[in-house]
């Protein structure tokens, strides 16, 4: 089970085990069960992986977290090729800064579960026709979604 939510400036994800990683969406920081993420590599903590991509001067983040690929994604100012494609693989749970070429990114990827972050989320989900309520954390248990894309709207 994840659960994921906001707590101090911070995306929270909390593992089964109750590892954190937290992303300090604001300054773009990442920790890893308290260790900070700040270059580009492979990471192992607390039974969580961790694959850190530089790519246009940003640095996007891929997951394996209780047999989920979670994908971050703090920057929408790349041009999508099939290198970082490669890179986001088969994503699970999309973690994405709104902007206006973030719902491009998304389409791009096709994750099941899709979580936008920052002041203007909102548009975002607006402009995928997604009107849904604002939680104050998402529990993912069990199974993905397969035919469709679940968006999930977190209370800032």
């Amino acid at each position: 089970m994840l659960d994921i939510f906001y707590k101090n400036n911070d995306l929270v994800i909390v593992d089964s085990n109750k590892k954190e990683i937290r992303f300090d969406y604001e300054n773009n920081k990442m920790q890893l069960d308290g260790y900070d993420v700040t270059f580009p590599w492979e990471y192992e903590k607390s039974a969580i992986l961790l694959e850190v991509k530089e790519y246009n001067n940003s640095l996007f983040y891929n997951f394996l977290i209780d047999g989920k690929h979670l994908v971050i994604i703090p920057d929408d100012s790349f041009e999508i090729k099939e290198d970082i494609l490669e890179f986001f693989g088969d994503v699970d749970i999309l973690i994405i800064k709104w902007s206006a070429a973030s719902a491009k990114i998304f389409e791009n990827i096709e994750s099941k579960i899709v979580i936008p972050y920052g002041e203007a989320k909102d548009i975002f989900l607006n402009t995928l026709w997604q009107h849904i309520e604002e939680l104050d954390s998402y529990k993912q248990k069990g199974e993905l979604p397969i035919d469709n894309t679940e968006f999930v709207n977190l209370w800032l």
